[in-house]
């Protein structure tokens, strides 16, 4: 893994020394030294109850079920082979690596989808409305992160609904994206989201920024895997004591790298023309 990781300031691509201190990161300044604040300090934030995004709560290989090609109007994994893509992150909102991300996004000039963890979306009120206000849309991503396919389809349902009612108390908005942590899936629960008017989106390039991986990393998992109509996987937030500043700092990379490649970044629902929210 190398110790280098790329940034792009001043419309030049460089390398950032990530195993080093958390300083300035090419003129973006990212970093808890740069915010006054070390990461000890951040106000304590809602736990996720599965636990963070992990191997352990996805299915092995040789046991995925290809639920996109059994339910190919319930399930989505990709958009048309058109040169779009949809940037997408998970488990926020935090009142630490979402605003980062917010901050790239802004100063890039990109829209992405936010998949909200509804216990997090009542404790950083306004951060989910910053996503909002700042064109993005919003997502369902269960109240605290529990593995949908693993409880009682009536719990299940109590979590999408509760957060659903959430999102809409708080911004207005009654999500009709859904994507259920670790992306886990089981056929009565597909049935019971699409009752419940929601669709499922789940992913087709996945940026395993969850590990402890450097920025460069990330950026490549990302690049080398991209095509058109990509939904590309990444995280505005984790459990307890993760970093995520591999994210922040590829961010800006990856989407200038995909822009001159001649992709045009695109919101979930963009991507896939169907409504963000429900009426």
């Amino acid at each position: 893994m190398h110790p280098y990781a790329p940034y792009y300031a001043n419309g030049h691509y460089g390398m950032m020394n990530y195993g080093g201190s958390y300083g300035s990161c090419g003129g973006y300044g990212y970093g808890p030294a740069n915010y006054g604040h070390p990461l000890f300090f951040r106000a304590p934030q809602p736990e996720l109850q599965g636990g963070p995004e992990r191997l352990g709560e996805r299915q092995p290989h040789a046991a995925h079920v290809d639920w996109a090609g059994q339910f190919p109007n319930e399930v989505i994994l990709h958009g048309p082979a058109v040169k779009e893509v949809a940037l997408t992150f998970d488990d926020g909102p935090d009142d630490y690596w979402t605003p980062r991300v917010l901050d790239d996004l802004k100063e890039l000039g990109v829209k992405a989808t936010f998949f909200c963890v509804g216990q997090r979306v009542q404790a950083n009120p306004e951060v989910f409305l910053r996503m909002i206000k700042e064109g993005h849309v919003v997502g369902n991503h269960s109240w605290n992160h529990a593995n949908l396919s693993k409880i009682p389809l009536e719990q299940a349902r109590d979590q999408i609904i509760r957060t659903m009612d959430e999102m809409q108390r708080v911004g207005g908005v009654r999500p009709h994206l859904l994507r259920p942590p670790y992306g886990a899936l089981s056929e009565p629960l597909i049935h019971e989201a699409t009752r419940l008017g929601q669709i499922i989106i789940l992913w087709n390039v996945d940026s395993l920024d969850w590990n402890p991986i450097s920025a460069e990393q990330v950026a490549t998992n990302i690049l080398s895997h991209t095509g058109p109509g990509a939904i590309i996987l990444q995280h505005s937030a984790g459990g307890v004591g993760q970093s995520l500043q591999n994210t922040v700092d590829a961010l800006p990379y990856v989407v200038h790298t995909l822009q001159k490649q001649g992709y045009a970044f695109r919101t979930v629902p963009e991507l896939l023309k169907i409504p963000a929210y429900l009426s």
